[in-house]
Order: C-alpha cells, then structure tokens, then sequence
C-alpha cells in the first residue's frame, strides 16, 4: 500500500503509464473547446512522464452523480481500456472522491483527474524546501477526503491502556496523521511567510521598486528573466518548469535599480488547492509595484490565455496591481505579434530568446514604474545632500532652485514617496 504521507505517489513513475483521456461536452462548451483542453491535458500528462493512447469524449447535460460519466459510456471506456491496456484514466475535469472510488471499481484501475496530474508535475519541479512544503500542502489537502480502504488497511489496533474499546482503524490513523501534517506544513509556511514579510520591509526601506513576471505556463517568462537580468535560470521547454520565485536586480536605463521576480505559471482553472498552498509564493506578486505580463504570442490560444491569467490574478486580489502585457516569442509569431498588441494599447512586443526589442521592455517597464502623479515641493537644507538624494530616488525631480540656506526642490511622487518626503514639504 502506499504510504498516505508519501508526497510524490499520485502518478507511478517506475514505469510509462498508459493514460486514455476523457473530457465531457456540457451545455455552453463546444467540442472544438473540450478537444483543446484535453491537448492540454495530454501536455501536462506527458509532462508527468506518461503517454496518452486514447481520449474518449461524452456529451452531457450534467454529470452523474457517481461516475461522472453515464452508465454505458463507463463500461464503453473499460472495453477501451482493456483495448489499448490502459494502467490509468485521467479525467479533464474535477472528480469528487465518491466518483473516483466508484470509477476505479468499474474500470478495474486508477481513475484520477486533471488537478492530480498538476499536483504531481509541482512535486517533480519543486526544489527549494518553501515549494516542496507548498506542494506537500496542496497534495494532502487534495488526498484528505479521497483516503478510503485499502486491503489490510482497517484492521483495528489492538486495545492499549488508555484506550480500551475498539481503538483506531487505520483509516482514521491515516486520516490524523494528514491532519497533523497539514498543520505541521502550515505553520512552516507562515513561518517562512513571516521571514520573507521581514525581507521584503528591508527591501522597501531601500525603495527597490519590483516587477514581478506572470504568465502563462510555458509563456517564456524565465527565458524573459535570464534576458532582462543576465540570469543564469535554466530553461526547459516544458510546463510548470518554474515553481520557485527567482529575484534578480536590474538597471533601467534612467540609472536606477528595480528588483524583477519569476514566478509559476499559471493555467486555466487552476486547482484550487494549488492556489491556496501557494499564496505565500503568490504574495510578490499581490505586492508587486508593476506585473509585466508575458505572452506567448505563438498560441493559436493567446487571447484565452491572458483571460486565464486574469482570473488567477483576481482570484488572488492582484487584479489591481499595474499590468504591462509583453507579447514574447515574436521571433516565431511573426506578424501576429504587432497585430496582438495593436489590439492592446501600451503593449510591448518582444522575443526573449534573440533578444529582440529588449530595450523597448525595459523602458516601458521604467515607464510604468516611473509613473508618479502627485506632485510636491519640499525644502531640503543644504548640509543635508541625503534627503536630495531620496527626492531623486523617490520621486522625478522636475525643478530645484537655491533659496537662502536650502534648496527648494519640485518633485512627482507615488503615494509612498510623499509619506517619506513628507518631513520636508513646503505647506
């Protein structure tokens, strides 16, 4: 049996599972739409390391209470499976525990659906412990309420002092020692969660603004980094290959410094175990002073895929944050690319991977980051060149003039930079 707290066992990979496809047409969906979201589906199987050889597609009203599926199309898809011996199916949409169980008993092998096969591609990607402890986090929350009996699995403990009775089936040890993992997990990411809010008050002291790159999944948003930064992140043409926020520091032309986080990818219908394991992660980009938004314009499925990142950013309250849309891979979108970001004004159009129109990302991010629209005058003594300083780095100075034994100083700030210069305003 498998060990319940083993966090890498929803996929078995000591061999290349044989894996049939299965997506349902509801009302309001169209077959053209289920067929490319199990071409997703099968990307991310493959990306889990198995193969797909068969997809079967029902169209239904709404799903059966306990198989999802109809009855005849359940047995239809066990003769498929026995056809192309298949080891598991993999259903495109969410299945509740009851139907997974009552699946795997009609099919005679492992029933799971599309949230399980992300877990397990975060499992294989994660390397820092935050993201191996994000990951473990998604997956007993996903795991909880599909614990159920195994051969061997329910035999009682024997009664010791104390505990006289019928003792604890193993199920329910099963079940407590998840509960005691899940809380063990959240308390070591609201640790690091603490560390990381301690950092980042430093950083604000040092009024490092940070654009934070979301995209996507396989958008290009590392390539986008390592070209920004000079960034040594390796780079992999497959999805989910960043869990882990990457930080670099860059110069923008105008001379001054910014911070510029990767982070994961986002897709469509994002678990959302996965966004609640992750919100630590997530918190750059919710705090985030610019999101520079990249795109891969090569998609034939763009458009849906920046409305998909815009609903995990409002989903996790950063739909607020200042977005600039760079639409990358211009290299192989050709001409699609400029006729995308006509159709969105402010965009950039770029290629990380010949490092074309670099430049031009680079000042429309100092652009956005620059853009200050409360202006003040602040009266800065002579002796004191620090606070000259912070109004060039908080704020543009747009006019100094000498007056008596100061300098009077006119300068366009953010809200965070008035709060700082404040001391010294004129009233």
């Amino acid at each position: 049996m498998v060990d319940a707290l083993s966090p890498t066992s929803l996929i078995d990979r000591s061999f290349r599972e044989r894996i049939t496809l299965v997506g349902v047409i509801f009302p309001g969906t169209t077959g053209e739409q289920i067929e490319r979201q199990l071409d997703e589906l099968a990307l991310l199987v493959d990306t889990a390391g198995a193969d797909v050889v068969d997809r079967v597609i029902q169209r239904r009203d709404r799903p059966d209470p306990a198989t999802f599926l109809g009855s005849g199309k359940v047995h239809e898809l066990a003769d498929r499976c026995l056809e192309h011996d298949v080891d598991t199916v993999v259903f495109e949409h969410a299945l509740t525990p009851g139907q997974q169980r009552n699946l795997e008993v009609l099919l005679g092998r492992t029933a799971i659906d599309r949230t399980a096969v992300i877990l397990d591609i975060f499992a294989q990607n994660a390397r820092s412990p935050e993201g191996r402890a994000q990951v473990e986090l998604a997956q007993l929350e996903y795991r909880l309420p599909r614990l159920r009996r195994h051969s061997g699995s329910l035999s009682q403990q024997a009664g010791r002092i104390g505990t006289r009775g019928p003792g604890e089936t193993q199920l329910e040890v099963d079940r407590r020692r998840l509960i005691q993992r899940t809380h063990h997990l959240r308390a070591e990411l609201r640790e690091i969660e603490r560390t990381r809010t301690l950092q980042r008050r430093g950083r604000d002291r040092g009024r490092l603004r940070e654009a934070t790159l979301v995209g996507y999944t396989n958008a290009g948003k590392s390539s986008m980094l390592n070209a920004l930064t000079s960034a040594d992140v390796i780079i992999e043409d497959r999805l989910f290959a960043t869990l882990d926020p990457r930080t670099r520091q860059r110069q923008l032309p105008g001379g001054e410094a910014i911070l510029i986080t990767d982070t994961v990818g986002f897709i469509s219908n994002l678990p959302h175990e996965l966004v609640e394991a992750f919100m630590s992660t997530l918190r750059s980009v919710q705090l985030a002073d610019l999101l520079v938004h990249v795109v891969d314009a090569s998609s034939p499925f763009a458009e849906e895929q920046i409305r998909a990142v815009h609903e995990v950013l409002a989903a996790i309250s950063a739909d607020q944050v200042p977005e600039l849309l760079v639409f990358n891979k211009a290299d192989i979108a050709g001409e699609r690319a400029r006729e995308m970001a006509a159709a969105y004004p402010g965009s950039v159009v770029a290629a990380a991977r010949t490092g074309e129109n670099l430049d031009e990302v680079l000042g429309a991010i100092g652009a956005r980051l620059r853009h200050r629209d409360r202006v003040m005058t602040v009266r800065v003594p002579l002796a004191r060149g620090d606070v000259l300083a912070a109004a060039h780095r908080e704020g543009d100075v747009l006019e100094t003039r000498v007056d008596d034994d100061a300098l009077v100083v006119t300068v366009a700030v953010d809200p965070a930079g008035e709060a700082r210069l404040e001391r010294w305003r004129v009233r």
